[in-house]
């Protein structure tokens, strides 16, 4: 679940401003505007890890990428600033070569991986996946705890289920790459 905060004096933010400010937990901007979400629970940070882990072992195997993890900072749009958190991303080494911001990544991820919490809506999460399809995220993997499965979007309108018995494959973002669905989910 999220809450819209104003910023001071009710004007609008920048993501170099949020990355400036003390004592901001967990959050994004949208069109400006500070959007703080709840605590990652138990289940959500070990799901986290999980697919971290796999994502990592296949990056420092293959070396075509990296791997980040903890809600990273992703640059939407810009005036007013949008920056939204994933849970999970894979960049290539490519892409992350034009990466020119200190503070969040203004290149577009290779995938983004968002795990789904309690409180999370579809429409909020439709919304995400709006926008991070928009810069030129390839692959958006929404790994829902509650019914066990992976959805793998490479657009809107193509979408794929994997359940726990099934592998979860790369595509074309990580060549080769492949891992059960349930070692995901492993708590």
């Amino acid at each position: 679940m999220s809450a819209v905060l104003a910023p001071a004096e009710d004007r609008l933010i920048t993501g170099e401003e949020l990355s400036r400010m003390a004592g901001v937990e967990r959050s994004e901007i949208v069109n400006g505007r500070l959007v703080q979400m709840s605590p990652t629970g138990n289940e959500h940070g070990a799901i986290e890890l999980n697919i971290g882990a796999q994502l990592l072992a296949y990056a420092e195997t293959h070396q075509f990428g990296k791997v980040r993890s903890g809600e990273v900072g992703i640059y939407i749009r810009r005036n007013p600033d949008t920056i939204r958190a994933a849970d999970v991303l894979y960049i290539s080494n490519e892409r992350y070569a034009g990466k020119r911001s200190a503070s969040y990544l203004d290149v577009a991820p290779d995938l983004v991986v968002e795990v789904l919490s309690p409180g999370d809506s579809w429409s909020e999460v439709m919304q995400k996946l709006r926008d991070y399809f928009s810069i030129g995220v390839r692959l958006i993997w929404v790994a829902d705890p509650d019914a066990l499965t992976v959805y793998a979007y490479r657009s809107l309108t193509d979408v794929r289920e994997f359940a726990e018995q099934d592998d979860l494959p790369g595509d074309e973002v990580l060549p080769g790459f492949s891992v059960k669905v349930a070692e995901l989910f492993e708590i």
